[in-house]
């Protein structure tokens, strides 16, 4: 067993080659193999989001605070609300983010497959975030 306390784990500012915006993460596992689980609490101000990417095992979002989007190639993206589970299968090619106006906070859950749990795309444009 192994215990990571609160606070030991800095929060490091996600990278804007897969963000936009102001986006923070904080690890909650990353469990050794044979696991394959990731775990981790993003959290986006209005406006901000992940660029367009696949995972391949699939995603699991659970939002914790505020008002997100998440959106699907060719499809108006989605209002997400506190308390709601987004299930993304393997390989759909999505992204997730804030509100306009609204900060948003998600737990991620993915596996790894062969060490990969995200394959990453090209930035969400305006007009793809626009509702």
């Amino acid at each position: 067993m192994k215990i990571l306390k609160a606070g030991s784990r800095p929060q490091k500012k996600a990278s804007s080659d897969y963000f936009h915006g102001n986006v923070f993460q904080d690890a909650i596992i990353e469990a050794p193999e044979p696991a394959r689980v990731r775990a981790i609490k993003v959290s986006f101000e209005p406006k901000a989001r992940t660029a367009w990417h696949t995972h391949p095992l699939g995603q699991t979002l659970f939002v914790i605070s505020g008002v997100g989007l998440v959106g699907l190639r060719n499809e108006p993206p989605q209002i997400i609300n506190v308390g709601d589970t987004v299930w993304i299968p393997p390989d759909e090619e999505h992204w997730h983010g804030a509100s306009e106006d609204t900060s948003m906070e998600h737990i991620a859950i993915q596996e790894a497959l062969d060490g990969k749990v995200a394959n990453w795309l090209e930035q969400v444009s305006d007009v793809d975030y626009a509702i």
